[in-house]
């Protein structure tokens, strides 16, 4: 066995690969938040809907989706490995219990990342699933006069089936048809058991990435005290606080507006 397997394949060389592939679902998650956030546009949809077709359709970005998958995989593989490797090394509890200074979200990373990986799984098959696959979606037809920025937008029929999306323009008048894919948002964020799940996971991503996030720096390496508090500053209040709390208040706003 090469030297580069042997690491890899050994306790720290599957912390590393978690590290790594944790960090770049880190930088993901800042990516997805700043496309979501159009959904709070007083645009009927049009903004979002356009971002998602671009998401589905431009291929760079879909190269990194599939680069994105593959990091959840092996991020839920290695966690699950490790986690097994660690109850064999030691099969039978101690006899007494001493008080850790080790935090809860430490403590509960399997937890934590089973209900977040039950989370994804039923969040790609409601929308990204439903976008790209299934045939259920109905379209919008943005008509935005240029001259005065007043946007119009209507339901719209394709008269082919494999119809995606167009962009004309016709007496200065710019024309988008795109598939509705915010429909299904406020459909899916309409019933509060969903959104109840949907805040529940985002408290998971919080006290994951709490931990998690510093941890990542920690297994690197990368813990020099002149760095660290950064660390801790990012790892807590953007990404243990901000980025779920913005997430969480999506789904809560729009079963609001559905009342």
């Amino acid at each position: 066995m090469s030297e580069f397997k042997q690491t890899f394949n050994s306790s720290l060389g599957k912390k590393l690969i978690m590290a790594l592939t944790g960090l770049f679902l880190c930088t993901f998650l800042i990516v997805h938040l700043g496309g979501n956030l159009l959904l709070f546009k007083n645009d009927q949809g049009f903004a979002f809907n356009s971002y998602a077709n671009f998401l589905t359709h431009f291929p760079p970005i879909e190269v990194i989706a599939y680069l994105l998958y593959l990091a959840i995989i092996v991020h839920a593989v290695y966690a699950l490995v490790i986690t097994i490797k660690n109850r064999r090394a030691r099969p039978v509890g101690y006899a007494v219990h001493n008080k850790s200074d080790a935090s809860w979200s430490s403590k509960n990373m399997g937890l934590l990342g089973s209900i977040l990986l039950l989370f994804i799984v039923i969040h790609m098959g409601d929308f990204w699933f439903t976008y790209k696959y299934n045939n259920i979606l109905g379209f919008k037809e943005y008509r935005t006069n240029l001259a005065t920025n007043e946007t119009t937008v209507s339901d719209y029929k394709p008269e082919i089936a494999d119809f995606e999306r167009s962009i004309s323009t016709e007496n200065n008048v710019e024309i988008v048809r795109v598939k509705d894919l915010h429909a299904r948002i406020q459909h899916s964020f309409s019933y509060w058991w969903y959104v109840a799940f949907y805040v529940i996971a985002m408290g998971a991503v919080s006290f994951h990435l709490l931990h998690g996030f510093q941890s990542a720096f920690h297994t690197l390496g990368w813990v020099h005290k002149k760095y660290k508090p950064i660390i801790y500053f990012f790892g807590t209040w953007l990404f243990a606080v901000i980025i779920p709390v913005c997430f969480a208040l999506m789904p809560i706003i729009y079963y609001i507006k559905s009342l």
